[in-house]
Formats: C-alpha cells, structure tokens, sequence
C-alpha cells in the first residue's frame, strides 16, 4: 500500500507543472543584449522540485504514510482473522457432513454461502474504504504542497516550478542551479511542525 499511496502522490501531485503567475512584465525590446537579458530573467523565474527527494523527507508525507500502513495492516488483519475463523468452519463441517441429516447439510451450507458472501463485502468495503482514504489524502498532500510553493514562488519571484522525479520523468534534464527541492521541503517541514502544534 505504501507503493500504491506513493505513486498516487507522485501522480496526483505532479501531473503537471505548478505555476506562479505574480510577477507580470514584457520585455519588449528588440536589441539582442535585451534579448539574452529577457532570456535569463525567464530563465531564473524557472525552477524544479525533484519530487523523489520532496515526498521521502516531507514529513507529513512520512506521517500519512506510516497512519495509512497502519490502518491497511489492521484491516487486514482483521479479514485475514475473519477468513480463517470461517475456514475453520467449513472444514469442521466437512468433517461431521456424513454425520448430519440432508437437511442440516442444506441449511449449514446456505449459512456457510452466505458469511462466504459476507466476507467478500467486508472485503470489498474495506479495500473501498481504504482506496477513498487514500484519495483524500492525495489531494490534501497536492493542496499543502501547491499552497506552499504559491506563497514560495511569489517570495521568490518563481513563475514556473516543474518536478522531476527518477520514476516518472517528463523532465530529462536540469541545471542542479535551478533544483529548490531542500527549500521547499524545509519550508513544509517548518509549516507542518507549525500545524502539529
């Protein structure tokens, strides 16, 4: 589930660049050292999260996903818990079937099919459960992490934060000079310390 909650993060979070819009200016110069001067400028408005290294040190990430593993093994547990205990069941009635009369057969066999049916909503409420959880918590990690780098591209005069990640690449290279992955994941560390409080 850890896999699961991580790539959905990673899919959720960056499946497309965040963009600051708050510095607004034209250069509207035609000379070329206007030119390269416009292009650096827009070069230094642009910079990249790698997301790998964001999610492993973010730590409400890691607090998110430590609470979801927990409440994914408990569930598990419990099913696993209740599927052996029908198990048992099952097994002790084929053990005493030639015992019993075709009526009692019948009528152990109708209540063995239904907690056999029984437990495969248990199963399919828990894995929905879970699943809109997991949704939910996607979406608050993509708010905090876009609400973050909003305020953090405006302190900085950022226009553009792409994310680069080993797992998902659609971007295959950047300058380290425009890396601001530390920054930001020190600045969300120090907001959530903030929440927790």
């Amino acid at each position: 589930m850890k896999n699961t909650l991580f790539n959905a993060g990673l899919a959720v979070l960056f499946s497309t660049a965040l963009i600051s819009c708050n510095n607004k200016g034209a250069v509207t110069s035609t000379s070329s050292n206007d030119s390269l001067s416009a292009n650096n400028n827009a070069i230094n408005e642009i910079v990249y999260v790698n997301s790998d290294s964001l999610l492993h040190n973010y730590e409400y990430f890691k607090d998110v996903t430590a609470r979801f593993e927990s409440k994914t093994k408990a569930a598990q547990a419990d099913l696993t818990a209740k599927g052996n205990a029908f198990q048992r069941e099952v097994a002790e009635y084929q053990g005493s079937a030639g015992n019993m009369s075709a009526e009692q057969r019948a009528a152990t066999e109708e209540r063995l099919a239904r907690k056999q049916e029984e437990l495969g909503r248990l199963n399919q409420n828990a894995s929905t459960s879970l699943g809109q959880e997991e949704a939910q918590e996607n979406e608050k990690l993509y708010n905090k992490i876009s609400e973050y780098l909003k305020k953090f591209s405006a302190e900085k005069g950022y226009k553009l934060v792409l994310t680069y990640s080993t797992a998902n690449p659609t971007v295959l290279y950047a300058d380290k000079s425009l890396e601001v992955t530390k920054e930001v994941v020190d600045g969300l560390n120090a907001e959530y310390k903030k929440e927790k409080k």
